[in-house]
């Protein structure tokens, strides 16, 4: 019988890695249902791995977006060596260098029910702890597969959408009188961003609709940081120097600054109150060399406002704490006010 972890051996050193290595795929398969893991890999990109029991190995494939979530949209899927049973909780750094170099950790475990399986289509049913559903896996050219969701998406789920147009506050003279019902947040000028982020990968555009991404590549950490959160973010890209003033962000250097939250995890927010969207965007805890959430001030406005001449910026953003998100639109539920 031929040995299937041949390949899977013969490119790692059990010396040089943690990874189990044994010497030969057991000689019979194991009993009950089969078993799956899915692995986030942050090797030299950021990647799934789709593993699947199957006569004793875990047939693989990395697919460096994830599994899709909505049905009909495939994603690449690459077929890779057989790996041995025990990675099925495998987690850990492997080393730099080595095959496979980067972190490793399990996102997700469970069974699974095949209901084909040939060497060029593949269909299961998953029944995971976050994953569920029917996915269908096919050959498109060597090592190349394709993989697709088939079974309806979960109730109420919503898939992100293309295009958000950044929501505009009205210019005010003053503070509202009514400052218990309104937020304040710090006015930042800069370039205004609404990010895409799904499968680890970040998909930017500017207020004209123009896509950005490349020219700030220091914010793709975030999507690799939320991976595998799926969300629609709303904020502004700045540059702080070394005197504390705001300049224009550069490709080398900049701040992304996320002040809303448009949609997470198939559930669309922009219907949401102001405050309600607020707690979700400050549940993702987003704080990395190059992006965070500023505070916000529920009342307060007059401290908010001195705050903000303190720190020598243009002003404040008063929004109504029951305030919907109204994409494209210059809304006076959102106020801006000058700290001169």
């Amino acid at each position: 019988m031929a040995d299937r972890l041949e390949e899977y051996r013969r490119r790692r050193d059990a010396r040089r890695t943690p990874e189990p290595v044994p010497e030969r795929a057991p000689a019979r398969p194991g009993r009950g249902r089969a078993r799956f893991v899915i692995q986030q890999h942050h090797a030299r990109r950021l990647h799934w791995d789709l593993r699947l029991e199957r006569d004793g190995v875990l047939v693989s494939w990395a697919v460096p977006r994830g599994l899709p979530r909505d049905p009909g949209r495939n994603h690449l899927a690459v077929h890779t060596e057989d790996h041995p049973m025990e990675y099925l909780t495998f987690h850990g750094e492997i080393p730099a260098g080595e095959y496979g170099g980067g972190k490793m950790t399990v996102h997700d475990t469970g069974t699974y029910r095949a209901e084909k399986w040939r060497d060029d289509e593949v269909i299961v049913i998953l029944d995971g702890r976050r994953t569920q559903g029917r996915y269908a896996l096919f050959a498109t050219g060597g090592r190349d597969w394709m993989i697709r969701r088939t079974d309806p998406p979960p109730p109420g789920w919503t898939s992100m959408p293309e295009l958000v147009r950044p929501m505009h506050p009205t210019p005010a003279r003053r503070l509202p009188g009514d400052d218990a019902d309104w937020g304040y947040e710090l006015r930042w000028d800069g370039v205004r961003a609404v990010a895409y982020v799904s499968g680890g990968r970040l998909r930017l555009l500017d207020e004209s609709d123009e896509e950005i991404t490349g020219g700030y590549p220091w914010l793709r950490g975030m999507a690799e940081e939320l991976a595998p959160t799926e969300v629609v973010l709303d904020g502004v890209l700045v540059r702080v120097d070394g005197g504390g003033r705001v300049r224009e962000p550069t490709r080398r250097d900049g701040q992304f600054l996320l002040f809303d939250l448009l949609w997470l995890e198939g559930a669309g927010s922009v219907d949401l109150p102001y405050a309600q969207r607020r707690e979700l965007l400050d549940g993702l805890a987003l704080a990395g060399p190059h992006w965070q959430t500023p505070p916000w001030f529920p009342g307060g406005g007059a401290d908010a406002l001195r705050a903000g001449r303190e720190q020598g910026l243009p002003g404040v953003v008063a929004k109504r704490l029951d305030s919907v998100y109204e994409p494209g639109r210059r809304s006076r539920q959102w106020r801006s006010i000058d700290a001169s």
